[in-house]
Formats: C-alpha cells, sequence, structure tokens
C-alpha cells in the first residue's frame, strides 16, 4: 500500500426525518440560498421541510440546475449571491445540484474568470463559501468529497474540478428522499456507484487487502440489492439506505486510500456526455466493459481477483474467467436495464471520431492508473463498444 494523507471533515446526518436537523446544521445568522434541479424537490415535499427547518433564515430558491450541470446556469447563480449577499449554500437534489453547488462556492470569492477554475482543475481554488447538502438522489457520491464536473456545451467540454476547500460541512441522507425516483435514475445510482468502485479497485495490486476486501463488498452489495431496487413495486427502506451508504462510501475517498486509480472509463464518458448529452451512468456502463477487455493484461492480476472474489467465478482457465468476469458486469449493467453498446444510442464511427478529437483537445491523452490509455487505446475502446 502506498503512502497518503486522509482528510475528510464532511458531517453525515443519516436517517429517516433527519431533515430537521438543518436548524442546528445551519448557523442561525445565515443568508441561505437553496439550489435544487427541476420540479421534484417541491412536489415531493422536500423543499417545504428544508424550509421549515430553517426557520426565520433569510433564504433564496434559486431551480433549474441541469442534470449535467452547465456553467452558465452556475455563473447566473455566482452573480445572484454576489448581488444579493447569501452567505451560505445549501444544495437539495443528487450529484449534479451538488456539484453545481461546489463550483459556485468557488467561484463567488474567485479572483479572475471562474471558468479557469475548470481549465486548471480547481488547483487555483483558493477558498470558496460555506455550504452543506441535502442528498436526494444517491449515485456519484459528491455529497461526501471534495470534487465535481461542470459542462459547458458551448465548447462542448464537461471538465472536473476539486479542492480542499470543497468539502461540504455536512451532509444530510435520508433514504426516504428517494421514494419518488424514478426506476431510471435508481439504475443509474446503482451503475455509477459500482464505476466509481471498480475505477479504484481494478488496476494493479499494492497489497493493499482492506481497501480491496472493502471494495468487494461494495461492489457485491450493489450486485444484490440493484436488481430489487429496479423491480421493487413499493420503495424498500433497507436497500434505498444502503443504495445510499454505498454510493457515498464509494467515493468519499475511504477506498481510494493508498492504491492506484483509473478514471480513463470517466474521463471518457465525459466526452460522451458533452457532445450527446447521455447520462453519465449510462456513459459508464458503455465505456467500462469494453476498457476491461482492452487492457486485460495490464489489469490481469486484478480481474482474476475481481472475477474469484466478486462474481464467485472459481472455474475454467485464467482467460476464461476473465472473460466471465467482464461479460457478468456487461450483464449486470444490462440487468439494471442501460444498455452497453454505443449503436444502442444510435452512435457510429463518426461519433467515435468526435470523442477522440475531443479527447486530444482536452490533454486526454495519457490516463489510466500507469498513464497507458493513449488516443490509440481509447479509441479501441470505443470502437469495440460500437
Amino acid at each position: 500500500m502506498n503512502n497518503f494523507e486522509f482528510h475528510n471533515p464532511t458531517r453525515i446526518v443519516f436517517g429517516k426525518g433527519r431533515a430537521a436537523e438543518l436548524a442546528k446544521l445551519v448557523p442561525v445568522d445565515a443568508k441561505v440560498l437553496i439550489l435544487v434541479g427541476g420540479s421534484s424537490a417541491e412536489k415531493t415535499g422536500t423543499l417545504s421541510e428544508v424550509r421549515l427547518a430553517l426557520g426565520d433564515r433569510m433564504t433564496g430558491t434559486l431551480s433549474g440546475i441541469e442534470p449535467n450541470p452547465e456553467f452558465d446556469t452556475c455563473m447566473l447563480a455566482v452573480q445572484r449571491v454576489r448581488q444579493e449577499g447569501f452567505d451560505f449554500l445549501l444544495a437539495v437534489g443528487g450529484g449534479s445540484v451538488i456539484d453545481a453547488t461546489k463550483f459556485i462556492a468557488a467561484a463567488v470569492p474567485f479572483d479572475g474568470d471562474p471558468w479557469e477554475i475548470l481549465l486548471k482543475s480547481g488547483r487555483n481554488v483558493g477558498s470558496a463559501m460555506p455550504f452543506g447538502v441535502m442528498l436526494t438522489l444517491p449515485a456519484t457520491g459528491s455529497e461526501m468529497n471534495n470534487g465535481g464536473v461542470i459542462t459547458r456545451r458551448s465548447l462542448a467540454a464537461k471538465l472536473s474540478f476539486r479542492s480542499r476547500h470543497l468539502f461540504p460541512q455536512f451532509s444530510v441522507l435520508d433514504p426516504t428522499k428517494t421514494y419518488t425516483l424514478p426506476r431510471q435514475q435508481l439504475a443509474n445510482g446503482v451503475v455509477d456507484a459500482f464505476v466509481h468502485t471498480v475505477e479504484q479497485y481494478l488496476t494493479y495490486p499494492v497489497n493493499a487487502p482492506v481497501q480491496d476486501r472493502f471494495a468487494e463488498a461494495l461492489l457485491q452489495t450493489l450486485i444484490e440489492i440493484g436488481p430489487r431496487l429496479t423491480a421493487a413495486e413499493e420503495p424498500d427502506y433497507d436497500d434505498r439506505a444502503s443504495l445510499m451508504w454505498v454510493a457515498t462510501m464509494a467515493l468519499n475517498g475511504v477506498i481510494g486510500a493508498g492504491v492506484p486509480q483509473d478514471w480513463s472509463t470517466h474521463m471518457i464518458g465525459h466526452e460522451l456526455t458533452a457532445l450527446h448529452n447521455l447520462d453519465h451512468a449510462v456513459t459508464l456502463a458503455i465505456v467500462l466493459p469494453a476498457m476491461l477487455s482492452e487492457r486485460r493484461n495490464q489489469k490481469r492480476e486484478k480481474l482474476l481477483q475481481y472475477a474469484t472474489r466478486v462474481w464467485h467465478l472459481e472455474h475454467g482457465t485464467e482467460e476464461q474467467r476473465i472473460d466471465a468476469a467482464i461479460d457478468h458486469t456487461r450483464s449486470f449493467f444490462e440487468k439494471m436495464g442501460i444498455p452497453t453498446r454505443l449503436g444502442a444510442y444510435k452512435l457510429n464511427q463518426g461519433d467515435v471520431n468526435k470523442v477522440i478529437d475531443l479527447l486530444e483537445k482536452h490533454s486526454m491523452t495519457q490516463l489510466g492508473e500507469r498513464r497507458e490509455v493513449t488516443l490509440e487505446v481509447s479509441r479501441h475502446v470505443l470502437e469495440s463498444a460500437l
């Protein structure tokens, strides 16, 4: 296991009815801007709960944050914060709303063009507004980490950023807030958490048995609860709670501490989203099986471990077990209702060429845990996913 430091200051408040604790979590003298996506938070009563908990605090609401949050929308929020003097942000939603909130928190005090935050991946963020989270959609783990992703569609760009200043002060995780989610969003959440875990686990061995076993437990939990979540006629609290906690633990830094990480699937997926507005989880489901197949030799030892420990594949040759593990992964995504071929989304060779062009434009030419995923490798991955 490699040397590492681990720091995560986010306070987690987990369980039914915990929205009321916003009364204690948000400073009593704060002027709060509540950020939401569409109308669901209002329709389900979550916003009413939040406003009730905030009591006499001065509040405002900004809605309309997109599923892939747009830079221009975020900048409208930055302008409003500056003009109206808000001093605390509260994200009510899933990863997109939280990512947007993080960017807004960094952009408000930023001296210069906030686009530079994204161009430099957040390395130039020196301070940020305080913010908290009321999570309604488990998937990205953004509620307990310091990173995010913002899209600028006019430039066909989807760029990630992170900073030690961008951890939420707190995140309220109430699994009952997932009860009204459509099955597609639940499926997306399962796949998103699964691939987050795989990107930190399926690399090469570094004698990190704690992280390995923890990652394997998360993957096995998702495999167990995923089909139940999308098939259930009525929501099951325990399965919803498990999904919410797995998604949080998948990307809060614990399983990635001291181990190599990949993230090539994510970087390629971001370009697919930027070009075609596909759901983030959809792009991951398309790219990951093809990436594992393409890089089977570089990931050989961990793929065999994954085959045995996660999918319980103990018979056949090593090559057969690796093939079966990749096939099981693809089948799991398909079982969740997410097609894993570009052709299912009417994308073709011309679209592959455009993704490669964007990867080159954004300097994504040496990806992966060993920086071996060149543009040529990325092309092979996408072509095998057609």
